[in-house]
């Protein structure tokens, strides 16, 4: 059995416990959170620091994405393998380069950026891509939260609650409704000038309403619709298609625990999920798999 404890206990922290609880092969060691004096949680140990949950095989880094790296870089140099959902896009590879040298040198396995999207669509959209190497590939998010998004929201000055939507235009274009809970005295307009220059905005359509209570409008859920249209040798018009609606932050540990699995089965350094055999994810043996899905 493989002991996994869960770092932070937001929104992927709760689920990352209960999916730990349902897997075959594994066992939850406990929480891990900066200010744990006097928590308790039913039948699950809370410390600060992880070493006092005795033996640890993989730490499930459910922190905001923009403390993955230091946090990372801590569990690594500590002895431990690390999972994260990093989910700022274009700072994938960057990351990877930072924790693969900190990962062999520590001897242990990170595996990063492990959530739905970047995660298991990248999966989807490497086979894709591998079935019609020519073509164009549409990602389509939503409608639904971005928990990053909100995440990074929540971090502005003068907002009390937040919640990110991504809408669809099409074609991989997305539109962002962002509603916020402000704090007394903050000011509308100012806070959304700061959302829409924040780096996970300021690409995108971005309208930011505010409301009463946040609760009122919150919903986690999400999905996504990925088409391909390419050419396989010589042959166009070879068209894929990939739908899926979830619950965003239960669907993110689900991949984060599949892949601290993964983790135990690799070689000393980072890794993101195109990477990983798709084997590797799943509990027991190969020949099992092999025998029952191929």
């Amino acid at each position: 059995m493989m002991r996994i404890a869960v770092v932070g206990y937001g929104n992927i922290g709760k689920f990352a416990v209960e999916a730990v609880d349902a897997a075959p092969d594994m066992e939850l060691a406990g929480v891990v959170r900066r200010k744990a004096r006097g928590e308790t949680l039913p039948g699950i140990q809370v410390v600060e620091d992880i070493r006092a949950l005795g033996p640890v095989d993989v730490a499930l880094l459910c922190v905001p994405t923009r403390s993955v790296e230091e946090t990372a870089l801590q569990y690594l140099a500590a002895g431990f393998h690390t999972v994260d959902s990093f989910d700022i896009h274009t700072n994938i590879p960057a990351l990877r380069r930072t924790l693969h040298q900190a990962a062999v040198e520590a001897g242990k396995v990170a595996v990063i950026s492990s959530g739905w999207d970047p995660g298991s669509d990248s999966v989807v959209r490497a086979l894709m891509q591998a079935c019609a190497p020519s073509g164009v590939t549409y990602t389509n998010f939503g409608p639904g939260m971005s928990m990053g998004h909100t995440v990074a929201v929540k971090a502005i000055e003068g907002v009390e609650g937040a919640l990110s939507m991504t809408i669809p235009v099409g074609s991989g274009i997305h539109r962002r409704m962002v509603y916020v809970q402000l704090k007394p005295g903050a000011k509308l307009e100012e806070v959304a000038a700061k959302i829409k220059a924040d780096p996970y905005f300021v690409n995108d359509e971005t309208h930011v309403v505010a409301v009463d209570d946040i609760n009122t409008v919150m919903d986690r859920g999400h999905g996504v619709h990925m088409v391909r249209k390419g050419t396989s040798g010589k042959t166009d018009n070879q068209r894929f298609e990939f739908n899926m609606s979830i619950n965003n932050p239960a669907l993110t540990a689900q991949v984060m625990v599949s892949c601290a699995r993964a983790a135990m089965r690799q070689k000393p350094g980072c890794y993101t999920m195109i990477e990983i055999p798709v084997v590797d994810l799943l509990p027991g043996d190969r020949d099992q798999w092999v025998a029952s899905l191929v």
